[in-house]
């Protein structure tokens, strides 16, 4: 009798174990829900729903109203709930002020919006356990770079700029990338932005003998220069950053002009997670799939710690999500920039073959 109430009160504990080993795990999420942001912090309140419901987590989701103020009292509120893992924060004022608190609590951060280099490349003396879930702010004018120095380089090649901050470190980037590879533009100069045309501009790339240009600027003043490049039948190729995938304007786009950009998520998105958004009548643009995928990386993580500090585990990991898969460096950044060549083809941009 004894024996047998032994082993029955064995069996309850590690039924009472079991149990507790299977609590729900619960997700914080920080982000804008009002203010001028809030409509990008719906996106990621929406993706990071989804992606809860499909997972079998729990979330805690906290206005971070994207100021410091905000991002320190959303920062409190997980400590005090004893949330592990973090996903969110699309503004810089908001994380920086957030990460001391999370730090000395231990709780790693996936944030899915903030480019500021400065958050992981003072990593060895901030320690904040903080990964990227995004491109850095230098991603794009180094993929520009890297992108156009192979393609163009037994091409004749101009770039300008609009002489904004943005779009001369564009230029310059690509322009000193191009030096390294011992290759030299036939034509550099600054443009004025916002005219009605830039016949004059094409006039000038034309006698230069470009038959390819780089411009830091605007998607509008791009589409104008080809528009008149090809009224004026110079058959130059012309390409620019992010900055092309805007709302069309009054002129099109050339056909063949490139632009060098991360790819629009729902275009990489697995088909059966695309198809619960549209159930739920969840448009997929914006942070809604990143804040998805923060989801299922905070969940793997998590399984897969057992003991181990998570900053290990997300740190070298190869994780499978929503929009493909992902894996952090040892500073936090994506392993890969996300970057991609795309050409328009009269209607949108696709892929270039081989990029």
């Amino acid at each position: 009798m004894r024996s047998r109430a032994t082993i029955s009160a064995a069996l309850a504990w590690l039924l009472l174990a079991g149990a507790a080993n299977a609590q729900t795990l619960t997700i914080g999420v920080a982000a804008p829900l009002s203010g001028p942001s809030a409509i990008l912090g719906k996106q990621v309140e929406a993706g990071a729903g989804l992606a809860a419901e499909a997972n079998g987590v729990e979330l805690k989701t906290v206005d971070d109203a994207c100021t410091a103020d905000g991002g320190a009292a959303a920062a409190r509120d997980f400590v005090a709930a004893k949330i592990n893992i973090v996903v969110g924060f699309l503004c810089t004022d908001a994380i920086e002020a957030a990460m001391p608190i999370l730090k000395d609590a231990n709780i790693p951060v996936i944030t899915v919006g903030v480019r500021t280099e400065s958050l992981t490349d003072r990593r060895s003396k901030t320690g904040w356990p903080v990964y990227r879930l995004g491109p850095r702010g230098d991603d794009e004018r180094n993929a520009v770079a890297s992108s156009l120095t192979r393609l163009w380089q037994n091409e004749l090649f101009a770039i300008i700029d609009d002489g904004t901050i943005y779009g001369r470190e564009m230029a310059e980037t690509f322009r000193a990338a191009a030096e390294q590879a011992a290759l030299k533009p036939v034509f550099v100069d600054t443009f004025r932005p916002q005219l009605d045309n830039q016949i004059g501009l094409i006039g000038r790339l034309k006698k230069a003998g470009a038959t390819h240009v780089f411009a830091g600027g605007d998607g509008d003043d791009v589409a104008i220069m080809g528009r008149d490049a090809a009224q004026l039948q110079t058959g130059i190729v012309f390409a620019g950053g992010e900055n092309l995938r805007t709302p069309p304007g009054e002129v099109p786009y050339a056909m063949g002009t490139l632009m060098i950009a991360p790819p629009e998520w729902a275009d990489v998105a697995d088909p059966k997670v695309l198809e619960s958004f549209a159930a739920q009548k969840i448009v997929p643009d914006g942070y809604t799939l990143p804040a998805y995928a923060a989801i299922e990386i905070a969940k793997a993580a998590s399984a897969l710690s057992s003991g181990t500090p998570l900053t290990e585990v997300l740190t070298g990991h190869d994780f499978t999500t929503a929009i493909g898969p992902i894996r952090f460096d040892a500073k936090g950044d994506l392993s890969q920039s996300p970057y991609r060549v795309f050409r328009f083809d009269g209607t949108r941009f696709v892929p270039l073959e081989g990029n």
